[in-house]
């Protein structure tokens, strides 16, 4: 087996490694850029080498450096991870040109594989259903918008080098095509450097099931069953799940089966998962199920598969890797349980979930999961990287105990000052129709609404700040008093402030539960409530409503600005996009009037917090 592994990546998955591999006797070398010089898993591989500056281009992508760190700490193998250099197959093939063992897919099959266009025409020669749609080389941007028209909207745009929501767009007519095109090439190129397309139908009633497989090269192939990850949002996963919701075994053997004749049509080895779109207006049913690409890498959510299987894919991949057999014989494996798995985000639901940076001052999870974090209390969520802080995976008999052991901890999160996700997800796995099963990819637009976190605090809140206040002053009788008068009752009634707007608390009021405080911080239900001289700015926001100022909600790049001052807008026109983390961000007009100042410009790098323009109403 293999002997010392270098990491070619960074957080959470770094971290998985390095924990499977001590297990296994590994020496480990974690690569680092600057930003990451402090980070856990830096401390606990058993070597680590600098790679370059924060941004991933100079650092994690730096193939030539990654190879240079490999040669400098003798090292056996390297593992990519996912994301970064995991799909590339140029860095794959000098990684074994210099004598190395790659502890990933074969570079003929991330080929065959990386570019979705060529994977469909692949599986429709292989007898493989397919997502119709148009995957051909003509690019002409005409030629792409007759394509859509014969398809028939709604359709969707998608990056061929796409992965991970990123270089998608959904178009409902015609008249939107040219400017969902524009957009999805642009994040494209920005994110895999190639802004070819694709262009298949939208299927209204869809649900994205996944399917772990796993090759070696003795010819092996099998597969550790299905995941669901129809719970996304903007195309990007929120809640991933195996098995899948109502899959009976018909429909299971055919999915699994037709994901093993898709590994061995490109000679798979090692981890990769089949993804497919079931189109579930009728149910979920075999006939209704077809291939939309192949991920040849290791999953974000591989913890499920683990779960349910009881295997570690890790050291699947470190054994295969090392010439041996998959651990199991198709026979051998079998489904117990039900697993689920959330990713937190440092994000804010409250201003469309842009990423929230800063320092995690204060970080409390809840036990009673699997936490896969790469960030501890007091660590930095930049703007270079994923804004995850950790996943989170449960593991029950059933589908709704796993939901309702999950949502208890994601209520339980504290994080502050950033951000999170934590309430949304809460909401989500205790939504009644996600505990019923009824979920799709439409499932969180439809129900948004009553998935977003509160912006008001609730009486619990009001309750928990207001003892808070009093047990400071507890020192200080005059201050305690509030509406003190001789020969009389101290008055039961509190003004406090909380996330910058004043309240009146009748103590006593009986509160319904309690909060966690922590300094002037209320924590309750996933949510962080400030209070007292705590920052007023919590619930943050993007512009400014009302005086018409247009501000960056994160730091980013300007990459296009369509007006000039001066300009007559309308309300919910563009104005300026900002890239950050390589996902857009496009900032509207709040109203109609005139764009009486203007400091953005292409290019330019920018704040969180900047002034970029200004509209003046009409009067």
């Amino acid at each position: 087996m293999i002997e010392s592994l270098l990491i070619a990546n960074r957080g959470e998955i770094a971290r998985r490694i390095i924990r499977t591999a001590r297990r296994l006797g590994i020496r480990t070398v974690a690569t680092y850029s600057d930003a990451d010089a402090t980070m856990p898993f830096v401390r606990e591989a058993d070597d680590a080498v600098r790679i370059g500056p924060a941004p991933a281009r100079d650092s994690y992508l730096r193939q030539n450096r990654i190879l240079e760190a490999a040669r400098q700490t003798g090292v056996q193998a390297i593992h990519p991870g996912y994301g970064f250099l995991s799909e590339n197959a140029d860095f794959a093939e000098a990684v074994i040109r210099t004598g190395l063992i790659w502890v990933g897919a074969p570079p003929s099959a991330i080929r065959a594989m990386g570019l979705k266009d060529a994977a469909k025409q692949r599986m429709i020669a292989a007898n493989v259903p397919v997502t119709p749609g148009y995957f051909g080389e003509d690019q002409d941007p005409d030629r792409l918008r007759r394509e859509a028209d014969t398809i028939g909207y709604p359709v969707l745009i998608k990056a061929v080098a796409g992965g991970g929501g990123k270089g998608m767009r959904r178009v409902d007519a015609a008249a939107d095509f040219s400017t969902g095109l524009e957009s999805c090439r642009r994040e494209a190129a920005a994110s895999f450097g190639d802004d070819r397309v694709l262009i298949e139908k939208y299927i209204l009633s869809p649900r994205h099931i996944e399917v772990q497989v796993f090759g070696d090269i003795h010819g092996n192939v099998v597969h550790l069953f299905e995941r669901d990850c129809s719970l996304q949002r903007r195309h990007q996963k929120v809640v991933e799940e195996a098995p899948a919701p109502g899959m009976d075994e018909a429909t299971r053997k055919a999915v699994c089966t037709a994901a093993v004749q898709v590994a061995r049509a490109v000679d798979y080895v090692g981890a990769g998962t089949v993804e497919f779109i079931a189109d579930v207006s009728g149910g979920l049913c075999a006939d209704r199920i077809w291939f939309m690409e192949m991920n040849t890498r290791l999953q974000v959510e591989h913890p499920v598969t683990e779960a349910i299987t009881g295997q570690d894919l890790v050291e699947w991949q470190i054994r295969v890797a090392s010439g041996e057999p998959v651990p199991r014989r198709q026979e051998e494996l079998a489904i117990d349980g039900w697993a689920m798995e959330v990713r937190l985000y440092a994000e804010n639901p409250a201003t469309g979930f842009l990423p929230s940076i800063g320092c995690l001052e204060h970080l409390r999870i809840p036990e009673g999961v699997r936490i896969d974090s790469g960030v501890e209390q007091g660590d930095e969520i930049t703007s270079h990287y994923d804004p995850m802080i950790a996943k989170l995976i449960s593991h029950a008999p059933g589908r709704q105990q796993a939901a309702r052991m999950l949502a208890g901890v994601a209520a339980g999160v504290e994080v502050w000052p950033v951000h999170t996700n934590a309430a949304f997800l809460a909401r989500t796995l205790n939504h009644p129709d996600f505990l019923s099963g009824a979920i799709d990819t439409g499932f969180i637009e439809r129900h948004l609404m009553d998935l977003m976190p509160s912006t008001e605090p609730d009486e619990r809140v009001l309750q928990a700040a207001a003892s808070a206040l009093l047990g400071a002053v507890a020192q200080e009788p005059w201050t305690t008093l509030t509406g003190f008068r001789m020969n009389a009752e101290a008055s039961r009634q509190v003004n406090i402030e909380v996330a910058g707007r004043p309240y009146i608390v009748n103590l006593d009021q009986p509160a319904r539960g309690s909060g966690s405080v922590i300094k002037d911080i209320v924590f309750i239900d996933g949510e962080a409530w400030p209070f007292g001289s705590r920052r007023a700015d919590h619930a943050g926001g993007g512009q400014n409503l009302t005086d018409g100022s247009i501000i960056a909600p994160m730091p980013g790049t300007v990459i296009a600005v369509s007006v000039r001052q001066g300009d007559r807008v309308l309300r919910g026109q563009p104005l300026v996009i900002l890239e950050a983390m390589k996902m857009e961000q496009a900032l509207n007009a709040p109203f109609d009037g005139t764009v009486a100042e203007l400091r953005a410009s292409p290019g330019a790098q920018v704040t969180e917090g900047v002034l970029l323009a200004r509209i003046e109403g009409e009067d």
